[in-house]
């Protein structure tokens, strides 16, 4: 290694080797559309003008994949607050800082979190290697090995003659934890999972950590962990099948930071107007966050790479939310602590959350405002979308907030969310939505990713060289 490498630079590539290596079988069919042409969905040509053009012949999705593979597959879920949070942000803004933008961690408090992980301690199957969440309300810290039993709803007649030191299987019904558990501990059971109802088409339940307020004064004496609806019929049909052995461990994450990455793009003068261009790069509780958000945090990752050497009239800021999961508790510290000054030089927001997915039913790009009303990043995408020949693919403005445009417009910042969802509505997300198949083989369109790199890019650069 050269001594002198930028140690950014070293830890990046690192990531990227791992990543890389255990994406062996990630491959995906590129977008074949050239600056000029038709592009997939549009009914009429582009009509771009000369920083169109700037945009759409620098951006590239497949570039941007690279980063998205250390994400999800070299750092996997990244939960505010927890180590692996923070190996991504440094990633992010190792990178940013390569590309020449001042980069900021801005640090901030959150809340425990308390997790685990469940693994075949034989390698076999070679897919179970999981995070779920653990109950902060049974054993912490403990790491037990046990023979699996599926006990169905947990009650008495649901359990086989013997399950001392097994690990059980539990349907998780609210109204019954705390007795199931109990009589877990009972028949003397080294841990308990919960399963948690399959829901409704698309969607699938995510891993959780399974609350008991009654056992909130006495701890149970063993963990007590929540799967996500993918990995409770995957463990049942291991189950069906074979003999299956888990090694089950939990671990509590207490006095937590989260960071914000925010870059901004150098500038000779103090002041002046600033578009944003943002996402978070947290993920759920077992989530690899392929497409949420990691397809949001590389859209921004690569757009600061191709309009880095542009001229603008505005300030480029790049800002990547830690905690958004938890209750946008990044992008809120952040405005909190602006000076209303700071407030007012913000032109527009373009916020990033699930561009990328694969889903079929997904065909539709949402413009998405907290108050339902358009402002000039909406009126932004909008025109990029008419001047791409994209407009048969986006959605009027709709109200929606639970994204980090929120936090913008409630102090009236003009702001919205971008998003690849179903026709009809935003409710409609892809089934592998905040579970374990949010995953690059499963859940990223390179096509989906390259069109929304170009409506933003086309529209953030035009409103910062307006």
């Amino acid at each position: 290694m050269d001594t002198h490498e930028h140690p950014s630079a070293v830890s990046r590539r690192r990531m990227l080797s791992v990543a890389l290596g255990g994406a062996a079988a990630v491959a995906l069919p590129a977008p074949a559309w050239a600056a000029t042409g038709l592009r997939p969905g549009a009914t009429r040509p582009p009509a771009l003008t000369g920083h169109d053009l700037d945009v759409a012949r620098r951006v590239s999705a497949e570039r941007a994949l690279a980063h998205l593979k250390v994400l999800s597959i070299g750092i996997g879920p990244r939960i505010g607050g927890t180590k692996s949070e923070l190996v991504a942000a440094k990633y992010i803004s190792g990178v940013l800082d390569l590309l020449g933008y001042d980069v900021e961690l801005q640090p901030f408090p959150v809340a425990d979190k308390f997790l685990a992980q469940l693994s075949s301690p034989r390698g076999l199957p070679t897919d179970l290697n999981w995070q779920c969440g653990a109950s902060p309300n049974a054993k912490l810290d403990t790491r037990v090995r046990g023979d699996v039993v599926d006990a169905g709803l947990g009650g008495e007649a649901d359990y086989p003659a013997d399950v001392t030191g097994k690990i059980l299987l539990i349907d998780y019904v609210v109204a019954t934890r705390e007795q199931v558990v109990a009589t877990a501990v009972a028949r003397r059971a080294a841990a308990v999972i919960f399963l948690p109802a399959d829901l409704v088409e698309p969607r699938r339940a995510s891993a959780f950590s399974p609350a008991l307020p009654g056992l909130a004064e006495t701890p149970a004496p063993i963990p007590v962990v929540g799967v996500a609806q993918a990995q409770k019929h995957r463990l049942r049909e291991l189950l069906a099948a074979r003999r299956l052995t888990l090694t089950l461990s939990t671990t509590a994450h207490r006095n937590l930071t989260s960071h914000n990455v925010i870059a901004n793009a150098p500038r000779r003068t103090t002041g002046g107007p600033v578009v944003m261009v943002s996402a978070h790069y947290d993920t759920v509780i077992g989530a690899p966050g392929a497409n949420d958000d990691g397809s949001g945090t590389v859209l921004c990752l690569e757009l600061a790479r191709a309009l880095r050497k542009l001229p603008t009239n505005a300030q480029l800021r790049f800002a990547l939310w830690g905690s958004e999961e938890q209750g946008l508790i990044g992008s809120r510290y952040y405005v909190a602590q602006l000076p209303q000054a700071e407030r007012d030089r913000i032109l527009a927001v373009y916020q990033n959350d699930m561009v990328a997915t694969s889903w079929d039913p997904a065909t539709r790009y949402w413009l998405l405002s907290f108050d339902g009303l358009a402002n000039r990043a909406t009126d932004g995408v909008t025109a990029a979308a008419q001047r791409l020949g994209y407009t048969p693919r986006i959605s009027p403005v709709t109200l929606r907030g639970s994204s980090d445009h929120q936090s913008f417009q409630e102090v009236g910042i003009a702001a919205a969310n971008f998003s690849w969802r179903g026709e009809a509505s935003p409710a409609l997300l892809e089934p592998p939505y905040h579970s374990p198949e949010d995953t690059i083989a499963k859940n990223i369109s390179l096509e989906r990713l390259q069109v929304s790199l170009e409506l933003i890019g086309s529209a953030a650069y035009a409103t910062a060289t307006a």
